[in-house]
């Protein structure tokens, strides 16, 4: 099992890489950075593979309505270029509110777009002939009757640092999860509970691993939570720190009806909760939406606790297939995240 974490961006993106650089030096395996509306994860991403050395760099994700795939393959080849082959391409559909609200793109398809979008990035990467793509949603060159009837077939200009890039898909629907245990080489869930995620997404990651290609190798997984090691109430009372992002995606993150997160709240058996939660979260009772998530749901997604608990939560944790624990630190009085990672590392082994 690998270690991973998301960047921070307390205290300003540059502090953030600078820990991400001492954490590296504890062990670290792999940074996430997100991009939501907020600044560009590429530019970040580039800026930590020249303050880094081995820490691999994912994105997660970058939001499949805002670039064309081609731009996606090229900005994944040129962080893969700077970071000397440690990039990690994580992709997700995002939600209507940002991309049809920030973005001004219509939310469609999210899946055949997603399926099309991994085929053109493996195509550019492996360059063995000029592109052609001819799908639902993406022609590469546009057909006749479309354009100029100028576009030509092209190859990448410079030969990629590797003719496959790591493809991550966040996901949570069953068609999606399947999609992505399908053609994906990694899983990227949320509000991961390691002894039920069999229960909530066994049947959909079975469909897909049926229809996978053997040479993607084996689906790795990146899930965890919040990270603090130590004795006392005080720490495991920090497990309410994820209390109010729990209920700004369950309650707040889509519409009725129209909320992934909300659903698999509902299914692992929080259906009256995440009801309410989501009722009070879209009517601006945000503090008390924060108050009904469960106990349960915050203890059972994070790590927090005594250094022989939170190693129980690491062997769950692997014991429900995750390859990559996604640990968010929380240093306590002196201790730094570098040495809460080393800490993790040593549990490991």
């Amino acid at each position: 099992m690998k270690i991973s974490t998301m960047l921070s961006y307390a205290g300003g993106f540059k502090k953030a890489a600078q820990e991400v650089s001492e954490m590296e030096k504890a062990g670290l395996d792999l940074v996430w950075v997100a991009e939501a509306y907020g600044m560009d994860s590429p530019s970040l991403m580039g800026y930590l593979a020249a303050l880094t050395e081995k820490v691999e760099i994912g994105s997660a994700i970058l939001p499949i309505y805002t670039r064309t795939p081609t731009l996606i393959a090229m900005t994944a080849a040129g962080i893969d270029l700077l970071s000397d082959g440690r990039f990690h391409l994580g992709l997700g559909s995002s939600g209507p509110q940002v991309i049809e609200g920030w973005h001004g793109v219509p939310f469609t398809a999210p899946l055949a777009r997603t399926r099309e979008i991994i085929d053109v990035c493996r195509k550019v990467w492996a360059r063995e002939a000029p592109l052609e793509h001819h799908g639902t949603y993406y022609n590469m060159p546009l057909p006749p009757g479309e354009g100029t009837g100028l576009g030509k077939a092209l190859k990448i200009i410079g030969r990629p640092v590797r003719p496959s890039i790591p493809i991550w898909v966040a996901s949570l629907g069953e068609k999606n999860v399947a999609l992505t245990a399908e053609v994906a080489n990694g899983w990227i869930p949320m509000l991961f509970i390691p002894e039920r995620a069999h229960e909530v997404w066994g049947s959909a990651l079975a469909e897909g691993k049926a229809r996978r290609d053997p040479a993607l190798g084996e689906l790795q997984v990146t899930m965890g939570g919040l990270l603090a090691i130590g004795e006392g109430p005080e720490i495991t009372a920090l497990r309410n720190l994820s209390r109010s992002m729990v209920a700004l995606y369950v309650g707040g993150m889509g519409a009725k009806g129209k909320n992934f997160y909300n659903d698999v709240a509902c299914r692992y058996g929080f259906e009256k909760e995440a009801t309410e939660i989501q009722d009070l979260y879209l009517s601006g009772k945000k503090q008390e939406a924060e108050a009904l998530v469960p106990d349960e749901l915050l203890e059972l997604t994070s790590l927090c606790g005594p250094a022989g608990y939170v190693a129980e939560r690491i062997a769950a944790f692997k014991e429900a297939g995750v390859t990559h624990l996604q640990v968010a630190p929380v240093p306590q009085g002196d201790q730094t995240a570098a040495e809460l990672i080393g800490q993790v590392k040593a549990m490991i082994g």
